[in-house]
């Protein structure tokens, strides 16, 4: 599954955010990770495929290794080196940023991503990290919205429908969407989940829902 965060929603909380070396990132929909999922949960406390496809680390704490819903560390010896995707750095620093301020340094987050999440795909990291880049820029998922007439702003909301139906049209494939919350606690957009076939090569349609943290209606942040 590829994850695709709107920097405005993780940078409008509480916790704020940080730029990686002070720049900051385009106001676009950038990459958070391409996770491998099992088809059911395993383990004790199964929570099926619609929790397994949440993706976020808050519910993996919370699943932990009773009801494992993806495959994580695979081979935690298997260490990203700057030298194996030499060629993609540059494209990676636009389209795969870290926001978060506990490392501004976008290597060491795209190190974690490829180590507990890369090292499951059964690809090389020139491939992982390639595939995530083409699936980001096969759509331009801000624009898609903007064409709905969603756009970011500091005040308005849209009916969460609305937003899956244009990523739905635009793209070509059904969406899973992420909320989050903003500092006064309003619900806002912060990530799209576009489903993948086993090889990472196409998107396909999510085949269920999954519990999205979204009201009726959410913001889009001005980034």
């Amino acid at each position: 599954m590829a994850f695709m965060q709107w920097p405005g929603s993780f940078c409008d909380t509480r916790q704020g955010c940080c730029f990686p070396d002070d720049t900051k990132p385009a106001a676009a929909f950038g990459i958070h990770g391409l996770w491998p999922n099992y088809a059911k949960c395993r383990g004790r406390g199964r929570q099926g495929l619609a929790r397994a496809m949440l993706g976020d680390d808050a519910f993996l704490s919370t699943v932990g290794r009773r009801g494992k819903c993806w495959p994580e560390y695979c081979d935690d010896g298997n260490e990203l080196s700057p030298w194996e995707i030499r060629d993609l750095v540059a494209s990676l620093d636009r389209s795969w940023p870290t926001l978060s301020c506990k490392n501004r340094r976008s290597f060491e987050f795209w190190s974690y991503e490829w180590k507990k999440h890369g090292t499951c795909s059964n690809l090389e990291p020139q491939d992982y990290f390639a595939r995530a880049l083409a699936f980001k820029a096969r759509h331009d998922r801000a624009a898609i919205l903007a064409d709905a007439g969603i756009v970011p702003s500091d005040t308005e909301t849209y009916p969460v429908s609305s937003v899956r139906d244009a990523i739905a049209q635009g793209t070509g494939f059904v969406a899973n969407l992420e909320c989050n919350r903003d500092a006064d606690g309003e619900a806002q957009l912060f990530q799209v989940y576009q489903c993948v076939d086993r090889d990472a090569k196409e998107l396909i349609d999510c085949p269920l829902g999954m519990p999205t943290k979204c009201t009726d209606r959410v913001k889009l942040p001005v980034f």
